[in-house]
């Protein structure tokens, strides 16, 4: 074990914590993931809030400027990767096809107006689903076989790494995506 994999082993939760506040290089953030454990996906099962972990992405920040959640598990099969705060506290899952993940990828600053914002709340009931919209596996990525989400509908993985029982690391991978979109889910417990 180098140095740098027995800090991080011993203090996940105040490093991810201080790198939420303060940012990480991708470099860093792949250093951290690499030192954390593997996740079961019967572990995943519940509610989870979202959260980005900010790495210079250009997506940093943009889903929860639209009220981002988090994801809900309730089994393998039956996952909603897009949860999202609409109306009076309410939390609905989104379905994945219907939103426009390529243009949030490859013209974040376009999402970023506000007449965007806008016009996401105006069509969130048209957004919305109870179906399915991804599934869980185990799977191998960067040589460590962990939970992995996948989608139905999109060319993309998240793959979850242990922090505490609690939180989670997420990395999505998104086919043609030029750097992995680091984000931290937390059980929801209520």
């Amino acid at each position: 074990m180098t140095t740098g994999q027995a800090l991080f082993s011993t203090i996940p939760a105040t490093w991810l914590a201080e790198h939420e506040a303060r940012g990480a290089s991708t470099a860093e953030a792949w250093a951290f993931f690499d030192t954390l454990p593997a996740v079961d996906v019967h572990e995943m099962i519940g509610r989870w809030r979202g959260s980005g972990l900010p790495t210079a992405h250009p997506i940093d920040g943009l889903l929860e400027a639209y009220g981002w959640y988090g994801k809900a598990f309730t089994s393998p099969e039956d996952v909603q990767p897009l949860l999202f705060c609409h109306g009076q506290g309410n939390v609905v899952a989104f379905h994945p096809r219907r939103m426009p993940i390529n243009l949030m990828v490859r013209h974040p600053g376009w999402l970023r107006h506000k007449a965007a914002c806008r016009a996401f709340a105006a069509a969130a009931p048209l957004l919305r689903t109870r179906r399915p919209m991804a599934r869980l596996r185990m799977m191998e990525h960067r040589g460590v076989t962990s939970a992995t989400m996948i989608y139905d509908h999109w060319p993309i993985l998240d793959t979850f790494r242990r922090v505490n029982h609690d939180t989670l690391l997420g990395v999505m991978d998104l086919r043609d995506m030029a750097q992995p979109f680091f984000f931290v889910l937390r059980r929801h417990t209520g």
